[in-house]
Order: C-alpha cells, then sequence, then structure tokens
C-alpha cells in the first residue's frame, strides 16, 4: 500500500506528467457522458444544429450573396467549427479543478495537468467532430476541397490556444468571486456568436463596422483560416500576429494569476456560499 517514490530524472518526469494529463484528459473526454462514443455523437450533433442555425439565418438575412466564392456550407462551417473551438476552450479551462478541488488532495495531481487535460480534451472533441462533419458532408452531399489544409487546421489550433489562454484569465480570477465571472464567462462566450465575425466575409465589412470585431481574436484567426480554406479569398484586413500575441500575452497572464490566486485562496471562501 505504502511505497517509497523513487527520484526520477527530468526526463522521466516528463513523461510521468505526459502520462497524467492523458489520463486526466480521457476523464474529461468521458465526463460529459459515461459513453465516450455517445459524447463525441452529442458533440457532433451539437456542431450540425449550429451549422444549420446560421446557414437558415445567413439565407433569410440574404447573407448568401455576400459570402466567399464557393462552396456555402464550407463558408459556414469555417466559422462555425473555429468559433465552437474557441468557446468549448474557454469554458473547458475556465471550468477545470482549481487549487481548493478534491482532486488536488491527490499528490500528482496539479493546477497545470488540470487545464493541460481539459483544454487537450476540448480540442480532442472539437477536431473529431470537425472532420466528422466534414467527411460526412463530402461523402453524402457535395465534394468539397480544402485550398491549404496545412494552414486552416493551424487557424483551428490557434482558435483554440486563444481560447485556452482566454479560460486561464477567467479560472484565475473565479475564486475571488465566483458567481460574478461566472457569469462573466457565460456572457464573454454568448457575446462571441456575433463578436467572432463568422458570418460576415471581413473583406467587404466597411471600416465602421470592421472596427467593432478587431479586438477579437477570433475575429483574425476565422478570416485568416477562410483565406487557407477558399482559394479565391486573400484576407486584407486582419492578420496572425495579432492572434499570436492576445494568446501569449493571455497564457502568460493567466499563469500569473493563477500562481497568485493559488498562494492566497482558501477552502473557507466558499464556506459562506
Amino acid at each position: 500500500m505504502f511505497q517509497v517514490e523513487q527520484p526520477r530524472s527530468s526526463l522521466g518526469s516528463a513523461f510521468g506528467m505526459m502520462e497524467l494529463i492523458f489520463h486526466a484528459a480521457v476523464r474529461h473526454v468521458r465526463k460529459s457522458h459515461g459513453n465516450a462514443v455517445m459524447g463525441l455523437l452529442l458533440n457532433i450533433v451539437q456542431t450540425v444544429l449550429l451549422i444549420l442555425v446560421f446557414y437558415t439565418m445567413m439565407n433569410i438575412m440574404g447573407g448568401r450573396g455576400n459570402a466567399i466564392r464557393g462552396n456555402f456550407v464550407l463558408y459556414v462551417m469555417s466559422g462555425v467549427f473555429m468559433f465552437m473551438t474557441h468557446t468549448k476552450a474557454i469554458g473547458a479551462v475556465s471550468g477545470s479543478d482549481g487549487p481548493t478541488s478534491p482532486m488536488m488532495l491527490h499528490r500528482p495531481m496539479n493546477t497545470i495537468v488540470a487545464i493541460a487535460s481539459s483544454a487537450l480534451s476540448a480540442l480532442y472533441l472539437q477536431v473529431l467532430s470537425a472532420a466528422v462533419v466534414l467527411f460526412v458532408y463530402h461523402v453524402a452531399f457535395t465534394p468539397i476541397t480544402i485550398h491549404q489544409p496545412v494552414g486552416a487546421m493551424g487557424m483551428l489550433i490557434l482558435s483554440w490556444a486563444s481560447g485556452v489562454g482566454i479560460g486561464m484569465i477567467f479560472l484565475a480570477a473565479k475564486p475571488w468571486s465566483p458567481d460574478f465571472f461566472g457569469i462573466v464567462v457565460q456572457v464573454y462566450m454568448r457575446a462571441n456568436m456575433i463578436a467572432s465575425g463568422k458570418m460576415f466575409v471581413t473583406n467587404a465589412m466597411p471600416h465602421r463596422i470592421r472596427q467593432w470585431f478587431d479586438w477579437n481574436p477570433l475575429f483574425h484567426t476565422i478570416d485568416q483560416g477562410r483565406g487557407y480554406i477558399f482559394l479565391n479569398y486573400h484576407p486584407h484586413y486582419t492578420e496572425l500576429a495579432y492572434p499570436l500575441k492576445v494568446t501569449i500575452a493571455c497564457v502568460m497572464l493567466g499563469l500569473m494569476g493563477e500562481y497568485f490566486t493559488r498562494k492566497h485562496i482558501s477552502a473557507s471562501w466558499s464556506a459562506k456560499r
């Protein structure tokens, strides 16, 4: 029962940490549903429903005529996939186990493992869901072609990374006022339904409207991603450097905030709630 832990090399510790993150990520994937396949199917259904909603909305609002030349459904999918990946990353990271969680009572577990496993589980589900939806649409409906799939995948990962960084800031702030920051997270995620700009073609937007979206890193990754997906689209008003800088800044701020919170938090903070 009681074992003396043998000292390990740096490489052994790194592999041990990765193994722990893997098992914690599997736990997060199975958290939404006891059956992992059903959990994936539920995520796919949610993605498909969102695609159908925006497809219908853009048809009703006349947005189809302003879309990028090419497959209109692929245009809608490009925005929905990156939006879902971004928001799911925020929700997973901001809701991961904190310093006072019962999981932290187990010695190998720590907040970095909790954050990494939550983020990777969200990425796994979204990438797999996007791949299944694209494959079914390609085989059952219309063959599609992605101009630069590697670049498009890079924008999906950057959308996820920016969501992880923002989620880490929310995670660090949440213990100080759980109710308030819980509402802020939900408001931010809902606001991104519009603020992400996934329903608009950036090159066709007037400057007075585009300036309301420029602050959002997801707005840049979606537009850049469409530049990689469609042969005839070249982004003129967005850039890769901005979401990269925002992601790095948010991750650094999140790490510092999480360290500060971990040093000051107490389990008694939530006793009066």
